[in-house]
């Protein structure tokens, strides 16, 4: 069924419906995998397993839980948006359902009062009563049409804050550039206005989450490229308050650009809360709330790293906990490994979302897969788990 992007009815002059080639539609039934998930070579620490919550769910990037328990899932290449139900309640979705088609890279998804908002470069659109539709969609309505254009990091993580407020970063459109209006981080109402920049220096933030006590916005941020296998870091940052600039693109992670860094020092902006290695690609932030883990685990975040695509041995492609005291982090740690078999790339993490009933879910864009991670103690006999 082919549908019509529809602009927002806030003026005569947006009442007026685009034609565009998107197509909206469900299929209600799941969706075959291409090959199966690697869940059975995936490592996790003692006590807990990981189990396929989905498979066929093409090009896996961010998630975010509808009013009811869906999931909604986008994609970046491939151009699609899915909604996963778990009807009998069993860790695992029988049914995955497109329910848009033809988007220009919608990897951001967000839920709010019923509305499911997803990126879509340029535009933010927004699919009303989404839940009580997931058989027959509505009709898209471009909520935001005024964002940049370009490709280049313009694949878009969004979010609604505690605040009621869309956050939507701007990544820069190149590898290391100093273009006005770019690598931002910004603070809107969901129609787009009262729009502030919040966050500069920023070069491409995919992810980012609210510490459970403080408030603070932690985010993570991808480092550039071409200055070696091991520079620069890429970095988890904290925001208290908006306004503060992270450093791109004069400094990376304390190390001056050799090309804009002249004149610059790197104490003139916000260092990193924490260091994530060089080229892994940090992408999807949560911090853990839920009390189905071990109580430590509660106020750490988990973070997914997509892995590196031109270090000559691979970094990152995996998801680690961020342990985090009183504002700092202390450490990083392994929490879901295995994506990588020597140099053959298994899965590639993406974005990490807690469940209801306190697991945590991790999308993969490589292996098409949402896995699912619970706490069963030292007992091993259920699925991989290590005691």
């Amino acid at each position: 069924m082919q549908s019509e992007l529809v602009q927002p009815q806030a003026t005569p002059s947006r009442s007026r419906r685009l034609s565009v080639a998107l197509l909206v539609f469900s299929l209600g039934v799941p969706m075959l995998a291409a090959a199966a998930a690697p869940t059975a070579k995936l490592n996790v620490p003692p006590g807990f397993v990981v189990e396929t919550y989905a498979e066929g769910v093409e090009n896996a990037r961010a998630m975010a839980w509808g009013g009811r328990g869906t999931l909604f899932v986008g994609s970046r290449d491939k151009g699609q948006v899915y909604a996963l139900s778990d009807g009998d309640g069993d860790g695992r979705a029988e049914t995955v359902r497109v329910i848009a088609k033809g988007l220009r890279m919608p990897v951001g998804v967000a839920f709010r009062e019923g509305a499911l908002y997803v990126s879509a470069v340029e535009r933010i659109v927004r699919f009303d009563d989404i839940e009580n539709r997931l058989d027959n969609p509505p009709q898209p309505i471009v909520a935001i049409a005024d964002l940049p254009s370009e490709r280049h990091h313009g694949w878009r993580y969004i979010a609604f804050g505690p605040d009621g407020k869309l956050y939507v970063p701007i990544g820069a459109p190149c590898n290391v550039c100093d273009d006005a209006g770019f690598a931002t981080l910004l603070r809107m109402n969901p129609d787009g206005s009262e729009r502030q920049v919040i966050a500069e220096g920023v070069r491409n933030s995919v992810g980012f989450d609210w510490h459970p006590d403080s408030g603070a916005l932690w985010f993570t941020d991808n480092g550039r490229d071409w200055l070696g296998d091991d520079s620069p870091d890429c970095e988890l940052n904290r925001l208290d308050a908006p306004g503060g600039h992270f450093g791109f693109p004069y400094c990376h992670a304390g190390i001056l650009d050799p090309e804009f860094g002249d004149g610059k020092s790197c104490s003139d902006y916000i260092a990193p809360a924490g260091r994530l290695g060089a080229h892994t690609a940090p992408l999807g932030i949560r911090f853990y709330t839920g009390s189905a883990f071990p109580a430590d685990y509660r106020g750490h975040a988990l973070i997914a790293r997509h892995g590196s695509w031109n270090r000559s041995v691979k970094s990152g492609y995996d998801v680690v906990r961020a342990r985090i005291e009183d504002g700092r982090v202390t450490a990083i740690e392994p929490f879901l490994t295995g994506f990588l078999d020597g140099q053959k790339t298994l899965g590639r993490p993406v974005d990490v979302i807690q469940a209801a009933d306190g697991s945590v879910l991790v999308s993969d864009d490589h292996a098409h897969a949402i896995y699912r991670i619970r706490y069963v103690g030292t007992d091993s006999s259920i699925g991989n788990g290590q005691p």
